[in-house]
C-alpha cells in the first residue's frame, strides 16, 4: 500500500501539522520507504522465534516486593536544611509578592 499526497495532507490534518507544499513529495517518498522497510520485515519467517514476552516474564509473573517500609535514615538530621523550624516544620521567608495579613486589616 502506497502512501499518497493527499494522505499525507491528511494525516497532517488529523495531527493538526502545518505542511509545507515543497515538502510534501519528500514526505511521501520518505514515508514509503518506511513502508517498503516494513514490507520486507513482514516477509521474514519468525515461526521458529520465541516471543519476547515469553522471555521477559516467567509464566507465574513478576514477582513483587512488600509495599511496606520504615522512614529512610538521613545523613544529616533535618535541622540542617533549614535556618528555623517550628513543630517540626521548616519555617520559610513570606514572598515579597505575597501581601502581610496585618497590613490588609481595617
Amino acid at each position: 500500500m502506497a502512501v499518497t499526497q493527499d494522505d499525507v495532507r491528511h494525516v497532517a490534518e488529523l495531527a493538526r501539522l502545518g505542511i509545507d507544499e515543497t515538502r510534501l513529495d519528500s514526505l511521501v517518498t520518505e514515508l514509503n520507504g518506511i513502508l517498503g522497510h516494513m514490507d520486507v520485515l513482514s516477509q521474514v519467517d519468525t515461526t521458529a522465534v520465541e516471543s519476547a514476552s515469553a522471555v521477559a516474564q516467567p509464566a507465574e509473573g513478576t514477582p513483587l516486593r512488600s509495599d511496606s517500609s520504615g522512614p529512610l535514615p538521613m545523613l544529616t538530621s533535618r535541622e540542617s536544611f533549614a535556618p528555623s523550624m517550628k513543630d517540626g516544620l521548616f519555617i520559610v521567608p513570606r514572598l515579597a509578592t505575597h501581601e502581610d495579613a496585618s497590613d490588609s486589616a481595617p
